[in-house]
């Protein structure tokens, strides 16, 4: 009898799934960090993102919404150093497969000029863990090329490949293939081997072998990558506050004996809905870009400015853009 209230006892005062032996709800299990490092592409982007994207004359933007999954986009540029004229753009996201509140797929993109000049993007995603993409463009009624990638994520790595103009009957394209993989944390180490086929090229084929490391923390970020062709890019980004970042590059090419640096900032001063981005490089050129949202009016003003000191030139930009 001891034995069986012993083991009653024992059953009773197991507390039932979902509650602690006080009978309050447990707490939920914190969400699992990501340690998927990323596309091989993105090493340099966040310091990339602060510099100013520069564009010279005027420029205004439309963005309309007609419905849940679609979208329209027209574009007005006139200017000195870049095709002018008028663009329609469209995006259909029909979120058949979503994999998290900000990726849902498919998703086919398109714009076209007043020439017929068409450029069509399809993404998807068929698992959870791979992203497939294809890009196709049209000039002048002649088709120009396609591309197509495909990434697999992992848990901690993440591998490409792409295929450029691919023509299997002449042995002619290119193809990229691309593998990052988290090491520690803090540290990402990645390589990329590119491949051309082509009857003009010495021998026929060549290849290109890069290597990569990353090393970041919360609130730093430095990238390196070393190719046997000669090429080194390496760049470091710092946030300095919530309003501020910074970012330098170095671009090396050692058999054209170039080397360019550039040093980049930003400034989002987020309750005035305003933010700006300057860069200067070795070449002497100094480019900022300020960018005003006008709230509640869905409208967002941005000036731009290109200077060069030796060489005595100075461009500038203006635009707006709507929704």
């Amino acid at each position: 009898m001891g034995n069986v209230h012993a083991s009653e006892a024992t059953t009773s005062a197991t507390p039932p799934p979902g509650e602690s032996a006080g009978g309050a709800p447990l707490a939920p299990p914190p969400p699992q960090e990501d340690s998927n490092p990323g596309s091989f592409d993105d090493l340099h982007k966040k310091c990339k993102d602060v510099f100013p994207m520069f564009f010279e004359g005027y420029k205004f933007l439309c963005n309309k919404g007609l419905s849940q999954h679609f979208q329209v986009s027209h574009t007005l540029t006139l200017s000195n150093s870049m095709p002018s004229g008028y663009r329609f753009g469209s995006t259909y996201v029909h979120a058949s497969r979503v994999i998290s509140q900000a990726e849902a797929y498919p998703i086919l993109l398109g714009d076209i000029d007043m020439s017929g000049n068409l450029q069509a993007h399809i993404l998807d995603a068929p698992t959870q863990n791979t992203r497939c993409k294809m890009i196709a463009q049209i000039q002048q009624g002649k088709w120009q090329g396609c591309q197509m990638s495909a990434d697999y994520k992992g848990s901690d790595f993440t591998g490409s490949l792409t295929l450029a103009n691919p023509d299997l009957i002449n042995g002619q394209g290119v193809a990229v293939l691309q593998y990052l993989q988290r090491a520690t944390k803090n540290l990402d180490l990645g390589s990329e081997l590119v491949y051309q086929a082509s009857p003009q090229l010495p021998g026929g084929h060549i290849a290109a072998l890069s290597l990569s490391a990353r090393y970041s923390g919360p609130d730093f970020c430095a990238a390196s990558t070393i190719s046997n062709s000669g090429s080194l890019h390496a760049s470091y980004w710092q946030k300095c506050s919530e309003d501020l970042q910074v970012g330098t590059e170095i671009e090396t090419n050692l058999k054209m004996q170039e080397t360019v640096g550039s040093v980049g900032y930003q400034v989002d001063l987020r309750r005035a809905n305003l933010m700006f981005r300057g860069a200067v490089d070795s070449n002497w050129n100094v480019k900022g870009v300020l960018e005003k949202r006008l709230d509640p009016v869905p409208i967002t003003l941005s000036l731009c400015g290109l200077l060069n000191h030796p060489k005595g030139s100075f461009q500038m930009g203006a635009g707006v853009i709507m929704g």
